[in-house]
C-alpha cells in the first residue's frame, strides 16, 4: 500500500535514506559455511516471539500457589486461542534453546570467537545460561507436581556447591523449601529480571557483531571472499528462514500441545520417574555416575564442581585458544568442542530413555 503522506511525514523527521544506505552498505561474507550466521537471526526471531506470547499470558496468569495452576488451565480452556499461545510459548522456548546451542557450536567450529571477538562469544554464552534459567523459572509457573519436583531437585543441586551452595539455594527458593515464596520469586525472575537482562545482552551482542563484522572461518581466510549487502540479500534470506521456522513452530504448537499435570502438593511424595527439562538431563545422568561419597567428600558435590569447571572452561575458551587468536588452525579446541557435544547428546539421550 502506497502512503505518500506517511512517507513524507517520516522523511521530515528521520533520515530514511540514510537508514537505507546503512543497510545496503553493510556487507556480509558469502561462503559455504554462511548458513551458521542465520542461526543467530533465528534465535533473535524466537526471542521476539517469546516476549510477545509471554506478555499475553502474563495478563491472565496468577502467581499464587492457590491459583497458579488454575489460571494456566483457564488460559488453555477459556481464553480464546489461549491453548495456541500457551503451546506456542512452550515450543518457542524449546526451539530458542536448541538454536542457541546450534549457534554456539557453529561459532566454536568456525572459531568465530577468536580475537577481537572474544566478548561476542561471552555475551552469547551468558544468553544461553539466561535462556536455560528462563526455562527453569517458567517450568515452575505451571505449579504442577512434576514441575514442583524438578525445581526442588534443581535448586537442591545448586545447594551442593561448596561454601556458596547454601546461599544460592536459599536465594533461588526464597525459603528453606520450594514454597509460594519460590513461585513468586521465579515469577519475578521470569517476567521482569530475566527479560531486562536478556534485552541488554541481546543489544550488546548485536552491537559487538556490528562493530567487528561477521567472522570468516580460518580455513577460508586465504581465499578471496565474496561479500553481499545485508539488504536485500541477507535480509530476505533471513525472512525466508524465519518463515520456515514459523511453519515448524506452528506445526509443533498445533499437533503437540504441552500437557498440564496434576496440581503440586508440597506435602505429597514426588511422582515416580520425575525428569527435568531436556537441557538438564545430561546433568542428572552425570550425577548418577558418582557414588555418594568419594574419599570422604560428597559425590554430588564433586560431580557438580566438575560440570561447573567444564562449563567455565567452555565459557573462557577464546582466551585459552591462542592459536586461533594468531590466525592459526587449532584442531585441539575443535575436538574438545566435539567431545563436549557428544557427551551432552549421549547423556541427554540416556536421560530420555531411562
Amino acid at each position: 500500500m502506497n502512503c505518500p503522506r506517511l512517507k513524507e511525514w517520516l522523511e521530515e523527521r528521520y533520515d530514511l535514506e540514510g537508514i537505507k544506505r546503512l543497510a545496503k552498505g553493510k556487507l556480509i561474507p558469502e561462503h559455504r559455511y554462511d548458513l551458521w550466521y542465520y542461526t543467530g537471526g533465528i534465535t533473535l526471531f524466537l526471542f521476539i516471539l517469546q516476549f510477545l506470547t509471554g506478555m499475553l499470558m502474563a495478563l491472565y496468569y496468577v502467581p499464587h500457589i492457590d491459583f497458579a495452576h488454575k489460571s494456566i488451565i483457564e488460559i488453555v480452556t477459556k481464553l480464546n486461542m489461549g491453548w495456541f499461545f500457551r503451546s506456542l510459548h512452550h515450543w518457542g522456548s524449546q526451539l530458542a534453546i536448541v538454536f542457541l546451542f546450534i549457534h554456539l557450536f557453529g561459532t566454536l567450529l568456525l572459531k568465530s570467537y577468536r580475537k577481537p571477538r572474544e566478548f561476542v562469544w561471552i555475551t552469547g554464552f551468558i544468553l544461553l545460561g539466561i535462556s536455560i534459567f528462563f526455562g527453569l523459572s517458567g517450568y515452575l509457573l505451571l505449579w504442577d507436581e512434576r514441575a514442583f519436583a524438578a525445581v526442588r531437585v534443581a535448586t537442591g543441586g545448586a545447594g551442593a556447591f561448596p561454601v556458596v551452595g547454601g546461599f544460592i539455594k536459599a536465594f533461588l527458593r526464597g525459603s528453606m523449601d520450594v514454597t509460594g515464596d519460590t513461585l513468586l520469586r521465579f515469577y519475578a525472575f521470569h517476567v521482569a529480571i530475566l527479560p531486562i537482562l536478556t534485552l541488554a545482552l541481546i543489544g550488546l551482542h548485536i552491537l559487538l557483531v556490528q562493530l567487528h563484522g561477521m567472522s570468516v572461518p580460518l580455513s577460508l581466510q586465504a581465499e578471496k571472499q565474496r561479500e553481499v549487502p545485508f539488504f536485500p540479500n541477507a535480509f530476505y534470506k533471513d525472512l525466508a528462514i524465519w518463515l520456515v521456522v514459523t511453519g515448524v513452530l506452528v506445526t509443533l504448537t498445533v499437533f503437540l500441545p504441552p500437557e498440564i499435570g496434576v496440581k503440586a502438593d508440597p506435602l505429597a511424595p514426588p511422582p515416580e520417574n520425575v525428569k527435568p527439562e531436556w537441557y538438564f538431563l545430561f546433568l542428572m545422568e552425570t550425577l548418577k555416575l558418582f557414588p555418594g561419597s568419594i574419599l570422604g567428600m560428597n559425590g554430588e558435590t564433586i560431580a557438580i564442581m566438575l560440570v561447573a569447571g567444564a562449563i567455565l572452561f567452555f565459557f573462557l575458551i577464546p582466551f585459552f585458544d591462542r592459536k586461533s587468536a594468531r590466525g592459526e588452525k587449532s584442531p585441539l579446541f575443535t575436538w574438545i568442542g566435539v567431545i563436549y557435544l557428544l557427551y551432552f547428546l549421549t547423556m541427554t539421550a540416556v536421560g530420555f530413555l531411562s
